[in-house]
């Protein structure tokens, strides 16, 4: 294999890992050029459907406004309040309601609902032709950062993100801003006229759109006036509460009217400073950690002009010859998803007990469905430390050898069950997994033994690999499978 091939395999393998879950063998074989390849990930992400499954489908009517909620004063937030809206409980979890039994088998319930989404979804990564679409639900997935109690609220956002993921960012931000998980999250079900609840106009702004500096605290209370009377009812759906709504003139960022939340949120939006803000964050994502200003300026502003159109602007920064420049190039550390979704990709990874990849995530730092706080996941380096990135080498093994995990995980208390021992918490016991090594064999067909190893490294690597490691790697094909995946190389994209 020449150094000019060699180059464009690692260009085309780069588009498959930022643009999706990584390149399958059969993909790489094909040889398409890096625009080619683009061309039909757009083509191929254009279809929705949407994530579902009979375990996935919990039912259970969502709380109506209570007493005790609709009496809670609306007080000023000057930083970010991330916990769940505790006061919104649906009738059937009022206290005195439920015996011990009953709630223990809702919660069992619940649980296995987003166990189901979560798995669901990580097939869906790995296997999906509509990579693209699936990168892009990853990206708003933690952007829209949300955690609700109600696996059946956390699906509707999820397939209200899945559906406008590729489209204008005006109607993703709209749709996600009246979704009944999001409402309740940041606590506008609080939100009323005279008894302002801010945290969801400071998210919005903050999260969502501007970011720091490109707002003042009286936009934050003003915008708020304009959420007042934004809730749900009990089928799940947004209900505006007009007697509950603040009618009156408001002032945000400089432009005055009676605003409704559908009207303050247009007016975000007419700021340059929400294209550049969400034009930074995806570069951080799907380019480099460090944003280059001379880059994310000439993107965001065609971004503004394009009326935000999501794909229009990742097909600008794919078809860019800088997006495959070295410096981008292998130099993104893998979330615990991304690593996941791409072996499953890679090798056609399945699991005889799918539970495990609940046990992996969190061992790794991050569980669909579960992000930390309404910022998501921080990303970058902060997915490396010592005990993680021990549990990441140690993976490979336990995927392609059947080996033991053994961890004990740590304590959430924003889980269904928050109060589980030690015990409880302990995974220790090998995985049974069934990998396809058939076409990683045909990838290599042709290929004298001796360069077999270095072929299989250019496939399974996006940096080169050292010499002293290369010479780690023989054996049979699920051997020095195994031992590449098992690199810190590996852990980069």
């Amino acid at each position: 294999m020449t150094t000019t091939t060699t180059t464009t395999q690692r260009q085309l393998q780069h588009l498959y890992w930022r643009a999706g879950f990584g390149p399958t063998p059969g993909q790489v074989a094909a040889g398409l050029s890096p625009k080619l390849a683009l061309r039909q990930l757009l083509r191929d992400s254009q279809p929705y459907a949407p994530l579902d499954g009979p375990a996935m489908r919990y039912a259970e009517a969502l709380p109506t406004p209570s007493a005790e909620m609709m009496a809670a004063q609306g007080r000023p937030q000057t930083a970010m309040v991330t916990t769940t809206d505790r006061t919104a409980r649906p009738a059937s979890m009022a206290p005195g309601k439920m015996t011990a039994e009953q709630r223990k088998k809702q919660n069992q319930d619940i649980r296995s609902a987003f166990y189901a989404m979560n798995t669901g979804w990580l097939t869906r990564m790995a296997t999906s032709p509509a990579q693209l679409r699936e990168k892009l639900t990853f990206f708003w997935h933690g952007h829209f950062a949300c955690r609700v109690r109600r696996p059946d609220a956390a699906l509707q956002l999820h397939n209200t993100i899945r559906r406008l993921a590729l489209g204008k960012f005006p109607d993703l931000l709209l749709a996600v801003s009246r979704e009944p998980a999001m409402l309740q999250f940041l606590n506008n079900q609080q939100n009323r006229k005279q008894h302002p609840n801010e945290n969801f106009a400071r998210e919005v702004m903050e999260l969502f759109t501007l970011g720091r500096g490109h707002y003042s605290e009286t936009d934050v209370k003003e915008a708020a006036r304009a959420f007042t009377g934004w809730g749900y009812n009990a089928q799940g759906q947004f209900a505006f509460r007009e007697r509950q709504h603040d009618d009156g003139a408001k002032t945000l960022l400089g432009r005055t009217g009676n605003f409704t939340g559908e009207q303050a949120l247009a007016v975000i939006l007419a700021q340059p400073a929400c294209a550049e803000f969400i034009t930074t964050k995806l570069y951080r994502f799907f380019v480099n950690d460090t944003p280059d200003p001379a880059r994310v300026q000439p993107l965001a502003q065609a971004f503004f002009r394009s009326g935000y159109d999501i794909s229009d602007l990742l097909e600008r920064m794919f078809s860019a010859d800088w997006f495959y420049e070295a410096a981008n190039v292998g130099t993104r550390i893998k979330s615990p998803v991304e690593l996941l979704a791409g072996i499953k990709r890679t090798l056609g990874l399945q699991l005889a007990n799918e539970r495990p990849l609940i046990v992996f995530q969190k061992a790794l730092g991050q569980t669909l469905f579960e992000p930390p706080n309404v910022a998501g996941w921080p990303g970058g380096r902060s997915w490396i430390d010592s005990s993680s990135l021990l549990y990441r080498l140690q993976l490979p093994s336990v995927l392609l050898r059947n080996a033991e995990f053994n961890v004990a995980l740590k304590q959430d208390e924003n889980d269904v069950a928050p109060n589980l021992s030690r015990a409880e918490r302990t995974f220790a016991q090998p995985v049974k997994t069934t990998v396809q090594l058939a076409p990683l064999q045909q990838l290599l067909a042709g290929t004298p033994a001796a360069r077999q190893p270095q072929q299989l490294s250019e496939f399974l690597l996006q940096v080169p690999i050292r010499p002293e490691n290369l010479a780690l790697v023989r054996g049979e094909l699920r051997d020095m499978t195994t031992a590449l995946l098992s690199l810190p190389e590996y852990q980069l994209m």
